[in-house]
């Protein structure tokens, strides 16, 4: 059996930290192993593992399975924007998280995409935008904030990617105030293709909603007041 080993690397990419053994073991490491294509899926998942594919850029399409439990962990950090370096039969290969296959009921990762990219070639990916602070607006109470765009399209060389881009609504003074895309500080080789003047937030006044009575129909008043009158006619005693 051949394991592949899989590092992913964070904001300190190679800032190590001690093993049990004293050894300098790199932090977020995920171990692969290769399967065949005659092991079935459903059982590579109920020994704890998730089936996952490496493809791209100096390799060829390579099945393998990575442990359930260490994948969740990892992938919360890194997303799918931070590069992870994966080493294959002695060679090692830079890879993005390209995509994750989640069960429809209970969300867990069924299946990973690896995708091997060239580190001097600059790449598009998806980074989400993470709203920071507080608007003095909503905190007023004069509005509530809209969130309208979730993420945006990067450029950037792969050892530039953010993991997300920060946007601090403190700047929503009034309901009137608004940020554009074109607003988003990013880092150093970062350039944004999706639309400078897109808008990424905004305060939405607050209408007071108004209690509406329900309308009279008067057609079944007149129909009420006419059977009043005819029950009471039937009530009266016959004249002498």
């Amino acid at each position: 059996m051949q394991i592949i080993t899989v590092t992913i690397f964070n904001l300190f990419p190679y800032l190590p930290y001690w093993g049990f053994c004293g050894n300098l073991v790199p932090m977020n490491t995920l171990t692969a192993t290769k399967r065949s294509k005659k092991e079935l899926l459903a059982t590579v998942r109920s020994n704890g593992m998730v089936p996952a594919v490496v493809y791209g850029a100096g390799i060829e399409n390579t099945i393998v399975s990575v442990p359930a439990a260490d994948f969740k962990k990892v992938f919360a950090q890194v997303g799918e924007s931070e590069v992870v370096d994966l080493t294959v039969d002695g060679h090692t290969h830079s890879v993005l998280v390209q995509d994750v296959h989640r069960d429809p009921i209970r969300g867990h990762a069924i299946h990973v995409d690896f995708l091997a990219i060239d580190m001097k070639k600059k790449i598009t990916v998806m980074v989400p935008v993470e709203f920071e602070g507080v608007s003095p607006a909503v905190k007023a109470g004069t509005g509530s904030l809209v969130k309208i765009v979730h993420e945006v399209e990067i450029e950037a060389l792969p050892k530039d990617l953010p993991h997300a881009l920060h946007v601090s609504i403190e700047s929503l003074v009034t309901n009137q105030d608004k940020i554009h895309v074109s607003d988003i500080t990013v880092p150093a080789g970062v350039v944004i293709l999706t639309g400078a003047d897109e808008v990424v937030a905004l305060v939405a006044q607050l209408v007071e909603e108004k209690e509406e009575s329900a309308p009279v129909d008067i057609a079944n008043i007149e129909v009420e007041k006419k059977g009043k009158k005819e029950e009471e006619a039937e009530g009266e005693p016959a004249g002498e």
